[in-house]
């Protein structure tokens, strides 16, 4: 069993790394590659790899984390916000589209209305794990149009209560009326969502605070994990939506000090199970359904899209935006979803379908999800705003223009100059103590290890026109800063360096800018001291200057011999130094 699941993983990985990085050339994008790459190597082509049914379960831990780090992303007061787009354009879509797929179905099939209801109202749900990540990689996701694109797809997985309810009730099956009644789900689903809110802020946030003390990243990345696959546990154990009960998670610890910090955790394990999740469907595709009715599956994929399409266009224009805008929605939501499959396997059950008829629609659920690529390729030049002449905004980010990491005695004092200028900033720190004071004075800094590359990544750094490192002690170096720079290279790079001795280790870096923290302020009482004995202003500049002469030279010497024992000559020790009582004007 564990050699046929290494070789699975082996001919998986290499299908996959082959097919995704041509589509990603080719500007397809990854889930298309993903797709082919699972049908090829599935039993329908190559039959290299089988037993996708088990893979997928699996795999649909990637649309749960997917969704843990949306929540992440929206703090409850931004998700109240949003409350008029995800009840008012999310409700709407979902009806209108739904109504309107069940008559294609119906007339396209001449199923019974009820196998036609539980066909097209699944349609109407477009592809969570397919969007979003779309939507991250365009920059779009905190956008008005990302906004109105997430509410549409969070009311949609919110719908998938009420859906499975509709089956429940249609169903043929004997032992589903010993199933709960849709009302006592709807008080399931208030109940969960209540009771993962409690545990969010009194088990979660405790939970992070102590393993942030501790200092152990491995045990976060193992808290993060745990609290995804707990949440989604106990809605599954409900009956309810697995993704919904992250994505609450998520929510709750969105406006918590750790949220960069459990994003860049969990984001490598999303990555990778989304990635099997659509490997699994493409092997799941049935080619033989559609070799059998090529023309059915094709013409039915083309009005499912063409409808969704359509009618979002219209609900867009109708809630005020730009043609363009609402056309772009249309296209991108225009494909059947992921909860499609589960909720045709529920119909099934139901002996609401046969299943035939759910292998033939999660063909065309596959076959509109791999359009949608191609419909935002081909017509980026239609939907992109046309460049106005004269006055043009400034170009706008999504995050802050600046990043601090460290916020003790220096970061501090750079943040507030920095603010009193009117330029938003990202705090980033590890100290949870200092955190928690910091936030009783108003400053919302965020847990995090900042010299790690994939949690700036999750900071903004990508968009921040400055990344100010003002941490203490002795972990920087030179390679890091080289990799900051070629990471993020828009970014102006300034770091703190407490002496000489952290400047020497730096050498070579591509810095901005290098501030010896313990220089400037002893430069500054040298200064007060020497005034409050009387002497004079001239002659205190002229005594700066000398200083900033000699320690300057000795540091260039020091840097470039890598020892800081070198140049001691230079060190100001008496007076009777004759070039120094030249430059006094002794």
């Amino acid at each position: 069993m564990s050699e046929s699941l290494l070789f699975d993983g082996v001919v998986l990985g290499g299908f996959a790394l082959v097919f995704v990085l041509i589509f990603r050339r080719l500007g397809l994008g990854a889930t298309l590659g993903y797709l082919v790459a699972g049908a090829v190597v599935g039993p329908q082509v190559l039959h290299l790899v089988g037993n996708a049914e088990s893979k997928i379960g699996v795999a649909e831990l990637g649309i749960t984390l997917l969704l843990f780090i949306v929540g992440l992303e929206l703090n409850p007061s931004r998700l109240w916000a949003l409350k008029k787009e995800i009840f008012g354009l999310g409700l709407l879509q979902v009806v209108a589209c739904g109504l309107a797929v069940t008559g294609v179905v119906w007339i396209g099939t001449h199923f019974s209305g009820a196998a036609a209801l539980v066909l097209g109202l699944p349609l109407a749900l477009s592809s969570t794990a397919q969007v979003l990540p779309m939507l991250q990689s365009a920059g779009r996701m905190r956008t008005p149009f990302g906004e109105r694109a997430f509410s549409i797809l969070l009311f949609q997985d919110l719908s998938i209560v009420p859906l499975i309810t509709i089956v429940a009730v249609l169903s043929r099956n004997p032992a589903d009326a010993n199933g709960p009644p849709g009302w006592l789900l709807f008080l399931y689903t208030i109940g969960a969502v209540a009771g993962l809110v409690l545990a969010g802020r009194f088990l979660l946030r405790p939970l992070f605070r102590i393993i942030g003390n501790m200092g152990e990243r491995e045990m976060f990345v193992f808290a993060a994990l745990f609290t995804v696959v707990a949440a989604a546990a106990v809605m599954e154990a409900l009956g309810l939506s697995t993704a919904l009960g992250a994505f609450v998670a998520g929510v709750m610890l969105a406006d918590s000090p750790y949220r960069h910090e459990l994003e860049a955790d969990v984001e490598p394990f999303r990555s990778i199970l989304l990635g099997l999740f659509f490997l699994a469907v493409g092997m799941m595709l049935d080619l033989h359904a559609i070799a059998e009715r090529p023309f059915f599956v094709i013409g039915m994929a083309l009005a499912l899209i063409a409808t969704k399409a359509l009618i979002i266009f219209g609900i867009g224009m109708a809630f005020r935006m730009t043609w363009r805008s609402a056309l772009a929605l249309g296209l991108l939501l225009s494909q059947g979803g992921e909860f499609g499959f589960v909720l045709f396997a529920q119909a099934q059950k139901a002996l609401l379908i046969a299943p035939e008829a759910a292998s033939l629609f999660g063909a065309i659920v596959t076959l509109s999800m791999a359009t949608t690529p191609f419909l935002m390729s081909i017509t980026r030049r239609i939907r992109e705003e046309p460049i106005q002449q004269g006055d043009r905004d400034g170009p706008q980010s999504d995050g802050a223009n600046a990043l601090i990491v460290g916020y003790g005695r220096f970061g501090q004092t750079v943040a507030q100059m920095l603010i009193a200028q009117g330029i938003p900033v990202t705090l980033i720190d590890t100290d949870i103590e200092m955190i928690d004071i910091a936030g009783e004075f108003g400053a919302k800094v965020y847990y995090g290890d900042g010299t790690r590359m994939d949690l700036l990544r999750q900071a903004g750094a990508a968009e921040a026109e400055l990344i100010l490192f003002c941490i203490d002690g002795d972990q920087l170096s030179a390679d890091l800063i080289e990799g900051v720079h070629q990471a993020f290279p828009k970014a102006a790079i300034f770091v703190r360096a407490y002496d000489r001795r952290a400047v020497i280790k730096l050498k070579g870096a591509p810095m901005d800018g290098v501030v010896r923290e313990v220089l400037e302020s002893a430069v500054r009482m040298a200064r007060l001291a020497l005034l409050k004995v009387g002497v004079d202003q001239a002659e205190i500049d002229r005594s700066e200057e000398l200083y900033r002469r000699e320690d300057r030279e000795r540091l260039k010497a020091q840097v470039e011999a890598g020892d800081i024992r070198v140049a001691r000559d230079r060190i100001i020790t008496q007076v009777s130094r004759p070039e120094l009582s030249e430059d006094l004007g002794g």
